[in-house]
């Protein structure tokens, strides 16, 4: 792992990070005004892939950002570095003074460290809050504790928008996060059949299996098409009208008659708009997709006055 200049020494900050929601903004709007203020540079520094998809695999979830998108999001972010670091078994033994002197003050000349309220690292997540001010005082940096943000009357936690995401709480979810909850894929071959029905759609093809998908239903969504925003409305799980057919993710972008297969599409959740059932007959469906292309331009117009 490479380190980063020791001239003037930095402020960092650790953790998993999965969803950069409002809390981990917090910290790091902290770390880069402090950075700010003296002139040290502002470390975030995280792990890929998730510590619990290497512990227990078989009790780790689905991510709610994937390594792309963390990048992306944290481009945008003002800080001066982003350290991913490889997470496997032999980092996961690390105990942790052994963490905290190889990596935050060996590489990366840490002088403060600024951590969640919750945090817990080294082998078996054995340190914490308490752990960390005793090696700050040990090694030479000052340990300060962030609290919690809370939204709604709850605190904001990855494991909240986790929730909220997999009950199709959209609304809730970009409270959270400060922007709507995204996935991007490919736009791939299917049945043509949207388009037979009157109502074109995008297959898609997720980019990153391991991304947390909402629970299955009809959406509003919008979505960015070779740099141009678009309305939607989004069909997420099963096609129960016509039998054998597999579970899918499609979109009908409104005022859009393109072809762009093999595109990549962002599209980002506004609402959930209803459950997914079968129709006695296309017909049925037909003027179901109607209804559903209106309510989804209304409820993503409303949203885009609100702001």
């Amino acid at each position: 792992m490479p380190g980063v200049p020791d001239d003037v020494g930095s402020i960092v900050t650790v953790g998993t990070f999965d969803g950069i929601h409002l809390g981990h903004w917090t910290i790091l709007q902290e770390i880069s005004e402090r950075a700010r203020v003296t002139e040290r540079r502002s470390v975030l520094v995280t792990f890929e892939p998730h510590p619990l998809k290497v512990l227990r695999p078989e009790s780790a979830t689905q991510s709610l950002t994937t390594p792309v998108e963390k990048k992306e999001i944290l481009a945008e972010s003002g800080l001066d570095y982003a350290v991913f670091i490889a997470f496997n078994k032999v980092l996961s033994k690390y105990q942790p003074r052994q963490f905290v002197k190889e990596i935050l003050v060996e590489r990366l000349h840490v002088r403060e460290l600024v951590i969640g309220h919750d945090h817990g690292f080294g082998r078996d997540r054995s340190g914490n809050v308490d752990t960390l001010r005793e090696l700050g005082e040990e090694l030479g940096f000052q340990v300060d504790v962030i609290e919690p943000v809370e939204v709604g009357g709850a605190v904001v936690s990855s494991t909240r928008v986790r929730n909220a995401v997999n009950a199709g709480r959209m609304d809730e979810v970009e409270l959270c996060l400060g922007r709507l909850y995204s996935i991007s894929g490919t736009v791939v071959y299917g049945e043509q059949r949207g388009r037979k029905l009157g109502y074109p759609t995008a297959n898609l093809s997720l980019s990153d299996e391991d991304k947390l998908m909402p629970r299955p239903g009809i959406y509003a969504v919008q979505c960015r098409v070779d740099g141009e925003r678009y309305s939607g409305a989004l069909h997420l799980g099963p096609r129960p009208t016509f039998k054998g057919l597999s579970s899918s993710i499609e979109v009908h972008l409104l005022d859009f008659d393109r072809d762009i297969y093999g595109s990549e599409v962002e599209v980002e959740f506004v609402k959930f708009l209803r459950e997914i059932v079968p129709f006695d007959s296309p017909q049925q469906l037909i003027a179901q997709m109607g209804k559903d292309a209106e309510v989804a331009r209304r409820t993503v117009d409303e949203r885009a006055r609100s702001l």
